[in-house]
């Protein structure tokens, strides 16, 4: 199926489970995830209409920010995997998003290494809301304190939380629990507007949730 095809059946999914949610079917944003895909294919789902990437690794993204360099001002980069603090520099500096921020010496850095040129960047806390030890990201009840912290940093916009729900018969109760999170930093008077959670399997599940922005790359430009 051409890419084209592909991202518009991905925006019907969402728009159906927004129906079914009975919300808006503009609340939730498509973050396209195009880890291991060339610029080529990046170039042909932003013809489609795709306006937003997320990336895993900090190099394979930085090289299409550059083979992409004249679709600068219209194209979101989001940094959606593990980030080191060695590389937090070039992330600072080419990024618009840093979705996996889980400790407090990275977003200091981030937050520093933002040249003062630019909108400030927006992050979001990733959770390791199943607490698998293979997973990145922040224990649960270590998340208020951490956000607080992040949101008072100059340079960073703290824009909410990420998380990668462990697929199976728990992922109804870790999406829910993700909500909860989101909507207690919001009754704690921080200004959070995202929910980062679904992608192609679990997407519907996410959105019945509340997730404000799913990432899909499978479904959007094949298997990988």
């Amino acid at each position: 199926m051409a890419i084209s095809n592909s991202l518009q059946a991905v925006k019907n999914r969402i728009a159906a489970a927004c129906v079914a949610a009975r919300r808006a079917p503009d609340a939730v944003r498509l973050l396209v995830v195009s880890k291991t895909f060339p610029a080529a294919a990046v170039r042909q789902a932003f013809g489609a209409g795709a306006r937003a990437f997320g990336e895993n690794y900090v190099q394979e993204g930085l090289a299409k920010i550059g083979e992409l360099n004249d679709r600068r001002r219209e194209i979101e980069w989001h940094l959606i995997g593990p980030l080191q603090s060695n590389k937090t520099r070039p992330v600072a500096e080419a990024f618009d998003w840093v979705q996996s921020v889980d400790r407090l010496k990275i977003a200091e850095r981030l937050s520093e290494q933002r040249p003062d040129g630019l909108a400030p960047l927006n992050v979001c806390l990733q959770v390791n809301i199943s607490g698998e030890a293979s997973k990145s990201g922040l224990l649960p009840g270590d998340v208020p304190a951490l956000a607080r912290q992040v949101a008072a940093l100059p340079r960073l916009k703290l824009r909410g939380l990420m998380a990668i729900p462990e697929p199976g018969p728990e992922a109804a109760a870790q999406h829910q629990a993700m909500a909860a999170l989101f909507d207690a930093l919001r009754a704690d008077g921080l200004d959070v507007d995202t929910l980062s959670l679904g992608m192609s399997a679990d997407l519907e599940q996410a959105i019945a949730a509340g997730s404000t922005m799913v990432r899909v790359g499978t479904a959007v430009f094949g298997a990988r």
